[in-house]
């Protein structure tokens, strides 16, 4: 379910709130190869499914930085902001690929709201905390704390 809030004061208002977990979205290899072919990063764990099978995994494993990626579409699911006149990624304060996520699997991001402060230019900067999540796996894919900003 989308949280939608209209303007910066409404950002601010989501401070401390989770905003749950997006749906489930399943990691295939036909996107794993495309992800390769967009940045170079051909390695066999990714893309050769035959060496992969006798790899340290099992299969194929789609690249931490697909997964990290794959925040973007997931978080557009979990939360809107109307009203103000754009919303750039500003970087990232922590990263971490706890799990790996195998080709097949799906993942869900989950995300809370860490903080919303005042910046210079009318705008905010808000911190998150996400968590994306592997179906039936103990262990998260991926987490991090985004940061971005928003101007009215």
């Amino acid at each position: 379910m989308t949280t939608t809030v209209n303007g910066l004061d409404g950002l601010k208002s989501l401070v401390g709130k989770d905003l749950g977990s997006s749906e489930w979205l399943e990691i295939t290899q036909e996107r794993v190869n495309t992800f390769a072919d967009a940045t170079g990063d051909h390695q066999w764990i990714h893309v050769d499914v035959e060496r992969a099978k006798t790899g340290p995994f099992g299969g194929p494993i789609a690249h931490g930085y697909l997964t990290l990626s794959l925040v973007i579409p997931l978080f557009s699911s979990l939360l809107s902001v109307e009203g103000i006149t754009m919303g750039v990624n500003y970087g990232l304060e922590k990263v971490r690929f706890p799990s790996p996520v195998k080709v097949g699997a799906k993942i869900r991001l989950n995300a809370k709201v860490v903080s919303v402060e005042d910046v210079a230019g009318n705008g905010v900067q808000s911190t998150f905390d996400f968590t994306v999540e592997v179906d039936g796996s103990p262990k998260p894919a991926c987490v991090a704390r985004p940061v971005y900003r928003h101007y009215a």
